[in-house]
């Protein structure tokens, strides 16, 4: 495989829409990554760390904000519908741009199945004469239609949706803060007790901050989207900058703070994997039908997450097939400046995945989403190695576009990296974490594999045309 790839300019125009504003943008960045992760899935690292979790989230959090840094540098420097997989190209060579790009896109449209599985599951539960295939039907078909008008209408979805969800966790966040000084109806000061109480802060030692990182560093995937969407901006070099500062320290207030609420109110023995400690929370501080309008808020945010994964997934096609890396007839621009073939390509295999969650969902389907498990780690680890080397060429030919720079560089990156296989081994220790390590090494394998042949192709088509 080459070393480095073919020399090309630093940015590229792109033919998409420039409809998406910098409020969409900042929405998008801080909703992509507030999700059913945060709401529900918490819980299981409480249960493992205890008041510790919020030390493992500060850990994650720390990785996700290196890794947004990182790629806000390139994406401001060299903006592109493909983000990552366009930085991999320039600095690496065809074969990782072709392969984080296909790894992203497969990651993506897996991802949408269970956000439309798990919407349709609330939705039928409200409505229960519609049945759970009918729900993801119409969620499917409204979602596509939406990112198949103009680019401004995903992104008016996307910022109402990231606004209820913020505002949500901001409510949580002042109640939360009322609730332990004692100033609602009917509640005392709590103090430090569920902090220091049941086994302490650390009730399973540094262990168990670990067990908690591995439950928790996969809920902060999805910052990358607003980078892919950045490109469609009036101005995307200074939008995906400013997107990516507000982003990534209130995400991480958010994250933080929200489970320094839980653990500071309810002991932390008390949570159970699975259940919401949201609405633990809320019904202990007296706040009516919590658990329904936790199920609106989750809903909310799983409708929101399948509207950025399929927008993500279509753009993220679509660099593929500008750069050779995907079917031509998937470049069909609509006179809005939408991908509309490349959209319906992302729909049709969501729609195959959804059916595969529904049919078979303890097999099939839960193969393939042990093949993207760990996926998000090594698309992470690719754009910390691209950074490593584009940093130095951007400061060579174009110095004026470091807008924003990565902390520390170069110590920091690596510090990053050092991270990402860290928790890749510790995954690989873990029982049950392992199976995800192994299919999704498996299908990086394979599409590395594909990249490796087509490369060997290209090579002897380069030969035999220079030879004649």
């Amino acid at each position: 495989m080459p070393d480095a790839p073919p020399p090309s300019p630093l940015t590229e125009p792109e033919p998409l829409s420039h409809g998406l504003k910098q409020r969409h943008l900042t929405m998008l960045g801080l909703g992509g990554v507030i999700g059913a992760g945060l709401f529900v899935g918490s819980g299981a690292g409480i249960a493992v760390a205890g008041p510790a979790i919020v030390l493992s989230y500060l850990i994650a959090g720390a990785l996700a904000m290196l890794v947004m840094r990182m790629l806000g540098e390139m994406s401001a420097a060299m903006p592109a519908s493909g983000a990552f997989s366009v930085h991999a190209e320039r600095a690496l060579g065809r074969w990782a741009g072709f392969s984080v790009g296909w790894l992203y896109w497969f990651l993506l449209v897996v991802v949408l199945a269970v956000e439309a599985t798990g919407a349709a599951r609330i939705a039928h539960g409200w409505v229960p004469g519609v049945p759970q295939w009918g729900w993801v039907l119409v969620f499917m078909v409204v979602f596509t239609l939406a990112n198949l008008a103009a680019v401004k209408n995903f992104g008016e979805f996307e910022f109402w949706f990231a606004a209820l969800k913020v505002g949500a966790i901001v409510l949580f966040l002042v109640l939360g803060v009322l609730a332990i000084g004692g100033r609602l109806p009917d509640t005392d000061p709590v103090g430090l007790a569920n902090l220091t109480g049941q086994g302490g802060f650390l009730p399973n030692g540094w262990s168990g901050v670990v067990s908690g990182v591995l439950a928790v560093v996969f809920a902060f995937g999805g910052l990358e989207v607003v980078t892919i969407a950045a490109a469609e901006s009036d101005d995307p070099a200074r939008n995906v900058a400013r997107a990516v500062r507000s982003a990534v320290w209130r995400i991480l207030l958010f994250y933080v703070g929200s489970m320094l609420v839980i653990v500071t109110l309810l002991p932390w023995t008390s949570m159970e994997p699975g259940e919401s400690p949201y609405v633990a929370v809320l019904d202990a501080i007296g706040v009516p039908a919590a658990g329904q309008i936790m199920n609106v808020v989750v809903f909310v945010a799983l409708l929101s997450a399948l509207n950025a994964n399929l927008y993500g997934s279509s753009r993220m096609v679509f660099s593929l097939a500008e750069r050779g890396e995907a079917p031509k007839g998937l470049l069909k621009v609509s006179g809005g400046g939408v991908p509309r073939r490349a959209v319906l390509a992302s729909v049709a295999f969501g729609f195959v995945s959804v059916l595969l969650n529904l049919k078979w969902p303890d097999s099939v389907f839960l193969y393939m989403l042990n093949a993207v498990g760990a996926v998000l780690l090594f698309v992470w680890g690719l754009i910390a190695v691209s950074e490593l080397r584009l940093r130095r060429r951007i400061e060579r030919e174009a110095p004026e576009t470091l807008t924003l720079c990565m902390w520390g560089f170069p110590w920091l990156t690596w510090v990053a990296l050092a991270a990402m296989g860290t928790v890749l081994v510790l995954m690989l220790c873990d029982e049950g974490a392992r199976p995800q390590v192994l299919w999704s090494a498996a299908a990086t394998g394979a599409v590395l594999l594909v990249a490796w042949v087509r490369e060997l192709r290209a090579g002897r088509g380069r030969v035999r045309g220079g030879s004649a």
